[in-house]
């Protein structure tokens, strides 16, 4: 994944064979602002000859050739396959400053997985019928605008003539602003972060801002998957996972898992990883009767009215610490793991509802247990809640004595 800041021009990319109405109106907008345009039809029943590119140009680049696209037989078969061809055309176009893509769900789905392919700061508008629901698997881990466009996309009317103007010029704005870049070289690293470690990464920022670009992620699912993205590209000099919650969510089915995966770039991209405990003593589920039956009779805390969040125990603790190892030990990079003794998050401390010392020492003893210590592999006992300034001075010093060169 790498950041562009090339604006070249605006690709409009839609099913000329339903919406070519729409497109040509987006075009036109974008060509009097000021945007050279290329059209791109990417339907699966014709090809128009209107649009600049094709939609036969876009199917041949597909493994199979046209015939896999037009001769598909069944439409979601041919979606497919011209998804997989719309993938393959944009990556071979050097010319893309920005994207606009108009669909259903069909477009919505041939459309965006290209656009997760582009690099981060490129410009990109989706605008579906599906915009108001979860688009998580449209967006990705990309900076994809998803609009709504209130009617479907179905011809030109005085809805649908304000919405799409309204993406026409954002497109046009972001293609055609500058944005001001960094006064600095400085190095960036990547920090996880959740609501009840933000005194910790504060001021952790704080401390390190003078020498590192911080580029903090919210350990929340996509946060923590944007973050294995960027450290997998090469973005980073190194990784600071204060919060490592997913774990817990991944391990007991919360909502904020990020997958089976998490915690492996640092390791696959050879970046030293300096982290700690942050948020493990909970697990992540949306509003109460949203909760698994298993484990309705838990300790629970209403963080707000849609997020519940349930402690963990201390065999969820033990498992957590043998599953996070196991990610750990694979790294032939520097690894320096912190243990907070006193305490993991703001709900985790004397007097708060999720303070348990005894769950708290299970998730210790088993990180102690299975962690493989070596020259570059340390884990470290302090004495501290992982929110108080003793601890952020001590990540500190391991973060600088790793990651500065």
């Amino acid at each position: 994944m790498t950041i562009s800041s090339d604006k070249g021009k605006a690709y409009i990319v839609g099913t000329f064979d339903t919406k070519a109405e729409e497109l040509r109106y987006i075009a036109a907008l974008l060509q009097g602002a000021g945007v050279a345009t290329v059209l791109v039809d990417v339907g699966t029943s014709s090809s128009s000859a209107d649009a600049d590119i094709p939609a036969e140009m876009v199917a041949s680049y597909h493994p199979g050739g046209v015939d896999a696209v037009f001769r598909a037989g069944e439409r979601g078969v041919a979606v497919n396959a011209m998804r997989d061809a719309f993938q393959a055309y944009i990556r071979t176009c050097t010319d893309v400053g920005g994207i606009i893509g108009l669909g259903g769900s069909g477009g919505t789905a041939i459309i965006t997985p290209a656009m997760q392919g582009l690099p981060i700061g490129t410009p990109k508008v989706m605008v579906s019928t599906l915009a108001s629901g979860d688009t998580s698997r449209f967006v990705g881990v990309s900076d994809i605008i998803m609009m709504f466009p209130v009617t479907d996309i179905a011809g030109l009317n005085r809805v649908s003539c304000v919405v799409l103007g309204n993406a026409a010029h954002a497109l046009a704005g972001m293609m055609l602003r500058n944005i001001p870049k960094p006064d600095h070289d400085k190095p960036s690293i990547g920090i996880s972060m959740f609501g009840v470690t933000t005194p910790c990464v504060q001021q952790l920022t704080a401390s390190l801002s003078s020498t590192f670009d911080c580029q903090v992620f919210h350990a929340n699912s996509p946060g923590g998957r944007a973050l294995e993205a960027l450290t997998a590209s090469g973005l980073f000099r190194g990784v600071v996972d204060v919060t490592t919650t997913e774990a817990a969510d991944y391990l007991f089915g919360g909502v904020c898992s990020a997958g089976p995966h998490r915690f492996e770039a640092a390791a696959l991209a050879g970046v030293p990883w300096v982290g700690s405990c942050g948020a493990l003593d909970m697990v992540n589920f949306w509003a109460v009767d949203t909760i698994p039956e298993q484990y309705r009779g838990r300790l629970l805390h209403s963080h707000n009215a849609h997020v519940t969040l349930m402690r963990t125990s201390a065999d969820e603790m033990a498992a957590i610490g043998e599953w996070l190892t196991g990610k750990l030990n694979r790294s032939q990079a520097p690894v320096h793991l912190l243990i907070p003794e006193g305490g993991l998050s703001m709900l985790d401390a004397p007097g708060e509802p999720f303070f348990d010392p005894e769950a708290n020492e299970a998730l210790f003893a088993s990180l102690e247990r299975n962690f493989q210590v070596s020259d570059t592999h340390r884990i470290i006992r302090v004495p501290h809640h992982i929110n108080d300034a003793a601890f952020v001075e001590i990540l500190v010093q391991h973060v600088h004595q790793l990651m500065i060169t």
